[in-house]
């Protein structure tokens, strides 16, 4: 009796100090005696204390500057941010802890980021804004496809939900922001710039090659919904993908990046985003954050498809796709400023993707090899 009740005393007060227990729960004793649960089983029993919201926000933000996308900022320590987490850890040879106070123990550098900046909309800002019809036809007669409002633009410049940036400004209406007035947003270390996107070309902006980056390996694991880039077998950045679709998967295999242009023209075919076949019913679409494909396309060896943006990135991870591997436009960007043409891009290849983080205390990590620095997004 009494092991039983140093266990029960034990189970409430580790609950106490998580604020994981239901209301009424402490003190409740059982209806009959039961055995003494192992140490083991009392252990996993308490959930570790989860982040704060701006403690959560600052270990995204540390993550996509080491390169390690977390997806959409939003205060929220869920499965993509776990996924950076475990790639990062992977990255520098670490084992560390879940989101919790370990894991800031272990992570020092997180607690010094200011996880807030103040943002003053701009008149240009309000340029890039415009009607975006639903009808492709009507796409297609337009210069741009512009962003639909100063919110929507100001969440893709600093990757953050809609939601979390109306969290982050209670009691303002956030759907009427105009010149001057100034807005909370996460502290980004590469906002995203885009421009109109006004007579860019046929092809849209050709990017330059960089023959060092050649070397360089993509692999795409579409069952995880995340793209890997490896450097000399080295794992040295990852990003959160939305993979093809059922009817249309991104084809598995071994490619070459053939093409890649920033601001790029989006031929719409119905056919060939729901069949994979070319038709001669077709739109040409205008460059813009609200194309299709974005404002990046790294186009592969296989006719009509590539690595490319999106116009909702809220639905990244979430949400099928006609045979590409989408990304939202600012981990796009990211990624078309680390490849280049003939880089290798492995579609669900043989290599595995790192194991999730172990829920352990961590250990002194072995001298890391050198990586590259975290990327900076220019403006297009």
């Amino acid at each position: 009796m009494r092991l039983l009740l140093a266990a029960v005393f034990l189970l409430a007060a580790a609950a106490a100090r998580a604020q994981f227990q239901p209301p009424g729960s402490v003190g409740r004793r059982p209806a009959a005696p039961v055995p003494s649960p192992p140490a083991a089983a009392i252990k996993s029993s308490v959930a570790p204390p989860a982040l704060s919201a701006d403690d959560t926000t600052r270990l995204q933000i540390f993550l996509e500057r080491e390169n390690f996308a977390p997806g959409k900022l939003d205060g929220k320590p869920g499965e993509f941010t776990r996924k950076a987490l475990a790639r990062y850890a992977t990255s520098t040879h670490r084992d560390l802890p879940p989101p919790g106070p370990a894991l800031l123990a272990a992570l020092p550098t997180v607690r010094e980021i200011q996880p807030y900046a103040r943002y003053t909309v701009t008149a240009d800002d309000a340029a890039q804004v415009g009607p975006v019809p639903d009808d492709h036809a009507a796409q297609g007669r337009l210069k741009a496809l512009p962003y639909t409002s100063i919110l929507e633009m100001l969440g893709e410049r600093f990757h953050a939900s809609r939601d979390f940036l109306r969290t982050l400004n209670p009691g303002r209406n956030l759907d009427a922001l105009a010149p001057g007035d100034l807005v909370r947003v996460p502290n980004v270390a590469e906002p995203l710039y885009v421009g109109r996107g006004v007579a860019v070309g046929k092809d849209g902006h050709q990017l330059a090659p960089r023959p060092e980056f050649r070397p360089r390996v993509v692999m795409v694991y579409t069952r995880e919904k995340m793209l890997d880039v490896l450097e000399d077998g080295q794992l040295i950045a990852s990003f959160p993908i939305t993979p093809g679709s059922t009817t249309l998967p991104a084809p598995p295999g071994v490619w070459k990046i053939e093409t890649m242009a920033s601001l790029p023209f989006f031929r719409y075919d119905e056919s060939m985003l729901e069949h994979g076949v070319r038709s001669a019913n077709f739109v040409n679409l205008p460059p813009g954050p609200n194309s299709p494909v974005g404002v990046m396309w790294m186009g592969l060896d296989r006719p009509g498809i590539g690595l490319h943006g999106t116009n909702n990135p809220e639905t990244i991870g979430r949400a099928a796709s006609h045979g590409c591997i989408r990304l939202a436009n600012w981990d796009a960007v990211k990624l078309g400023q680390m490849l280049t043409v003939g880089v290798t891009v492995h579609i669900d290849g043989e290599g595995k993707p790192p194991a999730p983080v172990p829920a352990a205390t961590p250990t002194p990590a072995p001298p890391a090899p050198p990586r590259p620095s975290p990327v900076v997004i220019r403006p297009l």
